[in-house]
């Protein structure tokens, strides 16, 4: 049985269902605070409660013939992470303290980690790899950074394997339209223009135009969620195929072409046929001016590629936003 933790989540759900269709048996843990519980595939397990809560992981280990454990929940938000920046270290770091020492108490060795891009920082090159410096610049980057740390050393001491996925911007929706991205408050870029282009919001914000790009806007990579869904199930299947040899991977998953904030604005544009208004508001502090991905290296040793270029994914998200206007809700 694979546990995945935050399942209930945008990204945890899509995966939940990706395994849950390609035959495996699924556990999700999440303590609903920003996940749905629409969202959770009917043909998982369900269990609500925190993953920081060590008799709820002691019931569910016990109970429970767990293989990998696939590590979604976390705090998200760049902004917030600077305002309240413990938070940060609390759910992401602490939290997972807490897992990662019942995995072990519980002889449970392979585990796939949510890291994200931010642990960057502000790279010098216009295309980011692995081998790059990690150098985060807000609270969230350095937290997933503290996780990977905490991997790298326990793969050093313990039969413990690790994959670590390194996201980039994330977007789009399930093409039955049935699961998709639905946060509160919503600070993602595509679902917060595509609602204003329903006429939901009476503009759509633009942080910063005076960064060194072409248009002056941050750039962005941005990947389908079910092109990191696959990602996700191919490194589950690179885990389960090594067994017996040492696995401490970290990959990016990147769509490999940047767009600016304009630049999205107008391709939202093209695709819903409606026109945005834009208000200019000031720089948020820890946004870095263009992040970019190379993901040759996950290619090259697990066959993964993108399958949805930006303007499908779009698509995806708008038949998802006009099935749910106003979310799960």
């Amino acid at each position: 049985m694979i546990l995945v933790t935050g399942g209930a989540g945008y990204i945890g759900s899509h995966v939940v269902r990706d395994l849950a269709d390609k035959g495996y048996s699924v556990l999700v843990l999440d303590n609903l605070s920003t996940g749905h519980i629409e969202a959770v595939d009917k043909r998982a397990t369900f269990v609500c409660g925190d993953v920081g809560d060590s008799k709820v992981l002691e019931q569910i280990f016990t109970t429970y013939s767990i293989e990998v454990v696939m590590h979604f929940a976390a705090n998200c938000l760049v902004g917030e992470s600077v305002v309240h920046p413990l938070k940060y270290y609390h759910n992401n770091v602490a939290a997972t303290i807490c897992l990662l020492q019942k995995m072990i108490d519980y002889h449970i060795t392979n585990f796939i980690f949510s890291s994200t891009c931010a642990t960057y920082g502000i790279p010098k090159e216009s295309t980011i790899h692995e081998k790059l410096p990690t150098k985060p610049i807000n609270p969230y980057g350095i937290s997933k950074l503290m996780v990977e740390t905490m991997l790298a050393n326990l793969s050093e001491i313990n039969d413990f394997n690790y994959i670590a996925l390194r996201y980039f911007n994330v977007a789009g929706a399930h093409p039955s339209a049935e699961i998709g991205e639905d946060h509160n408050p919503e600070t993602h870029l595509i679902p917060n223009i595509l609602r204003h282009l329903q006429g939901m919001t009476p503009f759509i914000e633009v942080f910063g135009n005076d960064y060194e790009t072409p248009d002056g806007t941050c750039i962005r990579d941005y990947l389908h969620v079910l092109d990191l869904s696959e990602g996700h199930i191919l490194a589950l299947e690179y885990l389960l195929q090594q067994q017996g040899q040492k696995t401490a991977e970290i990959f990016n998953l990147g769509n490999k072409q940047g767009v600016s904030v304009l630049e999205m604005i107008h391709l939202c544009e093209q695709v819903t046929g409606a026109k945005a208004t834009v208000k200019l508001q000031p720089r948020r502090k820890g946004d870095p001016p263009q992040l970019v991905a190379s993901s040759k290296k996950i290619q090259d040793l697990l066959g993964w590629a993108p399958r949805y270029d930006i303007k499908a994914t779009i698509e995806t998200a708008w038949n998802w936003h006009q099935q749910y206007p106003n979310g799960y809700k």
